[in-house]
């Protein structure tokens, strides 16, 4: 399973950096945040005449997380790295920054006064909704290799033509599961959701397997084996397809569906194996009502994003199978490789500095942005536009 921590906070500590700009999502079961370091050794002056005070500043986004259940370690850290009050001031970024930061999310509003308490300092409160869409539109139509698919245990990366970007469904899976169907920057309607995601997995899981983190259970669920204990079709069929439906012998007829006529307890099933069939339940439920919606609507573009797929093989394989396999292959599914910080990056979006993204050098596009490629927690290479 891939790394979902951040290795390298050497620019934390480093001289010539300046950390600034930090903006939070805390949702139900995780705090994801965004933040902006520059260095100020190297600006790029974009203007070409004396008119403009605008100069452009070269720096990366850094992506962190944390358990909710956890938030004062998550309060301890920015204090200890004074993210919430370096460099506001820096290159012409306005003074009254610097007691506010960006938050969106239900702990937005549950937890202000313990950030006012702990730190000092005020939540700037972005909807929600809003924050999702405005962080997946920012990430699909100006990171490349942002989108790809996952067919057959290969990420297939999308080059998306923004003009015809929209309408798509995006499917944000967190504690629970919201559908948004997005039609434009700003224009969007949240059209379904479902109780079932994965906050679900993780609570379901930590009963049943006495798993204690999040992380901990996916990689369980990666040595488990569902058919020991989900019903198959060939179980009920004698081991043959029922072709005329469509079901082949390997298709789920019932998830923990083996578990009502074999005289077993817990204890003697192996926790890999239902934490296994636990996320193949989940991941398929939300698969296909995320099809249904997008057939509801005429959809053929499913993004999917939030912290319950983390880039994890299997949860990707068993959304993509479910979608092409409702679809009858018309539709597809699409994943984000900064898929859990859609939230925390929209409201960042909302401090209205962004200019590029990513950095350009000499004119041309950096067409590999993430320092650490392929990780949901990679660094993004940006300009942020400040006034002098």
């Amino acid at each position: 399973m891939e790394d979902n921590t951040i290795q390298d906070l050497t620019l934390l500590n480093s001289p010539v950096d300046q950390i600034s700009h930090l903006a939070v999502d805390i949702g139900g079961s995780l705090i994801k945040m965004v933040y902006f370091s520059t260095n100020r050794e190297k600006s790029v002056d974009k203007t070409q005449n004396n008119s403009s005070k605008d100069n452009l500043l070269s720096g990366r986004l850094y992506f962190l997380m944390f358990e909710t259940s956890k938030i004062n370690e998550c309060l301890d850290f920015i204090s200890s790295k004074q993210l919430h009050c370096r460099g506001v001031q820096h290159h012409g970024f306005p003074a009254s920054d610097k007691n506010t930061i960006k938050a969106t999310g239900g702990g937005a509003f549950k937890f202000a006064d313990l950030f006012k308490e702990k730190l000092g300092i005020s939540l700037d409160k972005v909807d929600e909704m809003s924050s999702l869409v405005s962080g997946a539109n920012f990430l699909i139509k100006s990171v490349p290799s942002e989108a790809f698919t996952y067919v057959n245990g290969q990420r297939n990366y999308e080059q998306i033509d923004h003009n015809d970007l929209y309408p798509y469904l995006l499917v944000n899976i967190g504690s629970g599961v919201s559908m948004i169907k997005v039609d434009g920057d700003g224009k969007y309607e949240r059209v379904s959701g479902t109780s079932v995601g994965g906050g679900t997995f993780w609570g379901l899981g930590k009963l049943l397997t006495k798993c204690k983190s999040f992380d901990d259970l996916l990689e369980m669920s990666h040595q488990g084996n569902n058919r020991v204990i989900d019903m198959l079709v060939g179980d009920i069929y004698g081991g043959s397809d029922y072709l005329k439906i469509g079901l082949t012998s390997t298709a789920i007829a019932s998830s923990f569906g083996k578990a009502v006529s074999e005289d077993k307890e817990l204890e003697e099933y192996r926790p890999e194996d239902v934490a296994r069939s636990l996320l193949r339940m989940i991941s398929n439920n939300i698969g296909q009502i995320a099809y249904l919606n997008a057939l509801r609507f005429g959809l053929k573009k499913i993004f999917f994003g939030g912290f319950f797929i983390r880039g994890h093989a299997y949860t990707m394989d068993t959304i993509s199978v479910a979608v092409d396999f409702w679809s009858k292959g018309e539709a597809k599914a699409m994943f984000l490789r900064h898929e859990g910080f859609l939230g925390a990056l929209g409201a960042f979006t909302n401090y209205q500095l962004v200019e590029e993204f990513p950095c350009t050098d000499a004119g041309h596009y950096n067409r590999n942005p993430l320092v650490e490629d392929l990780n949901d927690n990679g660094i993004i290479e940006c300009c942020l536009r400040a006034s002098n």
